[in-house]
């Protein structure tokens, strides 16, 4: 409640927009768009089909600006870290995104977010001082308390819709994080966000920027609970919204859904020249299974849209008993068709007269379209509500209410499947994790369809409010929830399912200082300190650094992944083989031999290990050239 009395202006600005509210942008006057209502002055500054807001090109420099963090293994609060694939991060998600791009880049199939809606109540963190230095933003959004947990003061702003900048605060926490997804996903890959009313529009034209509008897959309804609440005195919402873009505009081999007109195809194109195919009988059906007797030989069709039945066909109940052997100016589109025939698509043939062939969904399901909405009574049956989410997790934690309205994992492996069905493989990502619940879908549906699926999951070690069940119950942040219902998913599915051998790992890995000391700009023409700045870097290595860090801060940089394999041989790392080795503890003349005996592709040294022996550093230069081995020292 605001304690001060309303003054006239105030009182004149509601009266205004109560009249014109198409001239109000974010709560403040759009004196432009005043003038245009009014019909006065109409000359619209650059004008042009775009989505903008305050802060837009300041966010962009926000999303340009490398990092210099690393990834830290935390081994004791993972699964079987060396056997595992899966890969739970705890960090700032935007740093994340960036120390990922090297070695993820283009090898997410599917990515699913469930960022802050932008209620007016929540707090998340954005950009939004972009005045000060980059040691700045790093120190406010790095504050710690004493325990070393982020605090809410330095991390979190709370964006109240009496913020002049309200929906701009949401869209440059947004821009940044999408673009780098963007990057990270494979040719054929697909991203999900989960919003609800009060941010869909400016994500739908974000998305539209960022992907193209044209890769739009569609924007999918989803009944988040089956009874309103009544709160609201004009309506009561019982839904969200999942908008789903593809990164390239190419046609998907997307699970699920329904067939539509434009799917079938003409099996005819009288530019193409005449060729002759032959459909398998066991992938032919006729008149859906009425039809009953033969179809002779000769022309179908009219004028030149005429297709030729080479033999007899006999038909019973709609199935041919033999080959349908046709001839025909096929078209292009029909050519996918017969790919797909021989893969084990039925061919339905829907009209004897003119012989169009559609796919029947029974067998495979070739680039089709996903469903739109995830409202039908046959889905809704399928995806649960926010109250069989709440219901699940707090079966997994024995009762206690975790986290309040949790995703279903029922509904996040429903997206998963329709995408990755063909692709057991996959990566999936999800950089807002909350409570872990993609990490559990991707769990779920491996060991339903015996994928192996991995997950890459991302999460602010944000605390937990003291009042909460959660912190009570002795989880002090929302990442040491995701982390424990990871273990206790995987715990309950093996033992829900004995025999299974599927990996209910976790490899949790943490966001860090660089393991390396990061030159600073020196402000003014202090000679003594760009000195004593250089004599510090004479020796590269932070003082908190480790060699196990290293390790994977050189695999990050190097863009291997976080999976590659690292073997420790005659005091040398080998990474995946002989892709990488990392000389970090010690060297030597037979130590080098050794190393050029393994012929990888490249070595990087530690330039400190060769101090007082310049001899030694210049022979290993002039061996690791001739034997064709880039060499770098760091």
């Amino acid at each position: 409640m605001n304690p001060c009395s309303q003054t006239p202006q105030e009182i004149k600005i509601m009266e205004l927009r109560k009249l014109f509210p198409e001239a109000f942008s974010e709560g403040k006057i759009d004196f432009e768009k005043l003038k245009a209502t009014l019909g006065e002055d109409i000359n619209f500054a650059n004008e042009r089909y775009v989505l903008n807001w305050a802060g837009k090109s300041d966010a962009f420099k926000v999303l340009q600006t490398p990092s210099t963090k690393t990834l830290v293994p935390a081994k004791d609060e993972s699964i079987n870290f060396d056997t595992t694939e899966n890969i739970f991060i705890e960090g700032e998600n935007l740093e994340v995104l960036k120390v990922l791009q090297k070695s993820y880049f283009g090898k997410v199939k599917m990515i699913y977010i469930d960022p802050p809606y932008n209620t007016g109540n929540d707090s998340f963190i954005y950009p939004d001082k972009f005045s000060e230095t980059k040691a700045e933003y790093e120190k406010r959004v790095g504050d710690k308390d004493e325990e070393g947990y982020m605090t809410k003061d330095g991390m979190f702003k709370k964006n109240s819709k009496e913020n002049g900048q309200y929906h701009s605060n949401w869209l440059n926490m947004m821009m940044p994080r999408l673009y780098l997804a963007k990057n990270l996903l494979t040719q054929d890959g697909v991203i999900f966000v989960s919003i609800d009313d009060n941010e869909v529009h400016n994500l739908r034209l974000l998305m539209n920027e960022i992907f193209g509008e044209e890769n739009m897959i569609g924007c999918f309804i989803w009944h988040k609970k089956t009874q309103p609440s009544f709160l609201s005195r004009e309506i009561a919402n019982v839904t969200e919204y999942i908008i789903s873009f593809k990164k390239n505009n190419t046609i998907l081999p997307l699970k699920g859904g329904f067939t539509d007109s434009d799917r079938d195809g003409e099996l005819i194109n009288i530019g193409n020249p005449i060729v002759e195919r032959t459909l398998p009988k066991s992938n032919v059906v006729i008149e859906n299974g009425k039809y009953n007797g033969i179809l002779t030989k000769g022309n179908y069709g009219k004028g030149v849209l005429i297709i030729e039945l080479l033999e007899d066909v006999f038909v019973i109940n709609g199935i041919p008993q033999n080959d349908l052997k046709i001839k025909g100016r096929l078209s292009r589109g029909q050519e996918t068709i017969f790919k797909d025939v021989e893969k084990g698509a039925e061919i339905y043939i829907k009209s004897t007269n003119s012989l169009r062939p559609t796919i029947n969904l029974k067998k495979i399901e070739p680039n089709i379209k996903p469903p739109i909405s995830l409202l039908s009574k046959k889905l809704n049956k399928e995806i649960p509500t926010n109250t069989d989410a709440s219901s699940e997790i707090k079966s997994l934690f024995e009762g206690v209410n975790i986290m309040d309205y949790p995703k279903p994992s029922k509904l996040i492996k429903y997206l998963i499947e329709s995408i990755t069905y063909n692709d057991k493989n996959s990566i999936i990502l999800d950089f807002f994790a909350g409570s872990g619940t993609t990490a559990h879908a991707v769990m779920e549906l491996n060991k339903e369809d015996g994928g192996n699926r991995k997950y890459i999951c991302v999460q602010l070690p944000e605390l937990c409010d003291e009042k909460s069940e959660a912190y009570k119950a002795g989880y002090k942040t929302i990442a040491d929830i995701s982390k424990e219902r990871i273990r206790r998913a995987g715990k309950k599915i093996q033992e829900e399912n004995v025999e299974y051998k599927g990996d209910l790992g976790c490899k949790v890995l943490k966001l860090a200082d660089s393991n390396f000391k990061q030159w600073k700009q020196l402000e003014g023409k202090d000679a003594q300190a760009l000195i004593d700045q250089m004599t510090l870097f004479i020796d590269p290595v932070a003082e908190n650094a480790t060699i196990e860090n290293m390790v994977y801060e050189f695999l990050l940089k190097s863009g291997k992944d976080l999976n590659s394999t690292i073997e420790k041989r005659n005091g040398y790392f080998v990474i995946n083989n002989n892709e990488l080795i990392l000389l970090l503890e010690t060297v030597s003349q037979t130590i080098i031999e050794l190393v050029i005996a393994e012929k990888p592709m490249k070595v990087i040294a530690l330039d400190t290990l060769f101090v007082g022996d310049d001899q030694l550093k210049t022979n290993t230069v002039l061996q690791m050239r001739d034997a064709g081995i880039e060499f770098k020292t760091i």
